[in-house]
């Protein structure tokens, strides 16, 4: 299952990176996150490998994230023209998924952030459900983008908003 979603957040795109980098404000916008604690290397940067921990309503989910892509290594005085890379995998006890992100600079105070997302499950039963969840799956990524662009625009806090 795959899918695509944009978002355009109203800031230079190196206070966005500097927001999306920083472990401390992942609480803030990542709806549901209880831990994100690297394991080895450091937060955010390639292999990385992370323990993550999500409550999501009644369920909470353990998963494993490994950074696979970030460039430029250094996210400090990046030409306005380059786009930046940061790609990881998340592994859950039967899915596999993978996130694509880039983001772009479309002006000199907005930035553009695309988020591919694929999603690979290992029983049958689940990539079938996969097919009628799709929407769901999508509709979650929506919403922290949408949870980000709030608290790096305004500094709306989830966890004020949604207790």
């Amino acid at each position: 299952m795959k899918y695509t979603a944009s978002i355009e957040i109203a800031l230079p795109r190196e206070k966005v990176l500097d927001l999306l980098s920083d472990p401390v404000y992942l609480p803030m916008w990542l709806r549901g996150v209880v831990v994100h604690e690297p394991l080895n290397g450091e937060h955010g940067q390639y292999g990385t490998e992370s323990r993550v921990v999500m409550q999501m309503d009644q369920q909470t989910i353990e998963a494993t994230e490994i950074v696979t892509r970030r460039e430029p290594e250094n996210l400090e005085g990046i030409p306005a023209d380059s786009v930046v890379y940061y790609e990881r995998e998340l592994v859950v006890p039967g899915m596999w998924s993978i996130a694509r992100e880039r983001l772009l600079a479309v002006g000199p105070e907005t930035t553009l952030w695309d988020s591919e997302n694929e999603y690979r499950f290992s029983s049958v039963l689940m990539r079938m459900a996969a097919v009628f969840m799709r929407g769901a799956f999508r509709k979650q990524s929506v919403v922290h983008m949408r949870d980000f662009k709030a608290f790096a625009e305004h500094g709306t806090d989830v966890r004020e908003v949604h207790g």
